[in-house]
């Protein structure tokens, strides 16, 4: 957010925090999701760059298409194994992987 807009909602009374506060996340917590949304970011880029379509992402780790859908929306749900399982699926070298390790 811009500084003189922010300045101006807090003029305004407004209190403006960030998603780690919003949702009381620790800064274990926060990192953790930060990582997660960059794998599952990793995941998607891969698979478009290699030309690959969710079903053929699904058939490579023979699972579903609505799995890889839900890995590079970032569900909840999804293990940091299976999307580092589906990056390394989609042909990622082991730079691209560190790559997204690093990117927070």
């Amino acid at each position: 957010m811009k500084i003189n807009k922010l300045e101006r909602l807090q003029a305004a009374g407004w209190k403006v925090a960030n998603t780690e506060d919003f949702l009381q996340l620790s800064e274990e917590e926060a990192r953790l999701v930060a990582l997660k949304l960059s794998l599952s970011s990793a995941v998607k880029k891969s698979r478009s760059k290699h030309k690959l379509s969710q079903m053929d992402l699904a058939q490579r780790m023979k699972s579903s298409q609505s799995r890889i859908a839900k890995i590079e929306a970032g569900d909840p749900s999804v293990s940091l194994d299976l999307i580092v399982r589906a990056l390394i699926a989609t042909g990622a070298t082991t730079r691209d992987i560190q790559v997204a390790f690093t990117t927070n």
